[in-house]
């Protein structure tokens, strides 16, 4: 049996694939990097406001525990986060799974840090970078979401 040569159209299907492919990455990564930006500005615009609050009611010990310090700041990043998810049409549900995605890392290494196992400057670096990839999980088990922006 002879099967005829490929065509040019059946040739460019693969190269059209990989081209979306490429395009649906980009768009992951971009939305990755704003997200981001989002929390680093949050972190900066936001932490003053706990800064002067706290003075102002007498509380400004508060920010000297490093749990507390890891809260406020997944706080900070978080509102500013959700704030450009909700700007990029993001419903409500995959806001909070990206806001848990700020605050379990600190949550899971407070009890190294608790025991001895971690200073907590290492609990606040660790969150931080273990931070990055709990937001790449979250955005891996719903691709849609993020690559529709």
């Amino acid at each position: 049996m002879h099967t005829a040569p490929p065509q040019p159209a059946d040739l460019a299907v693969p190269a059209d694939r990989a081209a979306a492919r490429r395009h649906r990455w980009r768009k992951l990564t971009v939305h990755y990097v704003e997200m981001v930006i989002a929390m680093a500005v949050g972190m900066v615009a936001l932490h003053p406001v706990w800064t002067v609050t706290l003075d102002a009611l007498g509380w400004s010990a508060f920010l000297d525990s490093p749990e507390a310090m890891a809260m406020v700041m997944a706080t900070d990043m978080t509102i500013a986060m959700t704030a450009w998810m909700r700007f990029r049409g993001h419903g409500w549900r995959p806001c909070v799974e990206m806001g848990a995605a700020m605050y379990l890392p600190f949550l899971v290494l407070f009890v190294p840090m608790w025991a001895g196992l971690i200073s907590s400057g290492g609990m606040l670096l660790w969150g931080h970078v273990l931070m990055l990839f709990a937001m790449a999980g979250a955005m891996a088990i719903r691709p849609d979401e993020y690559a529709h922006c």
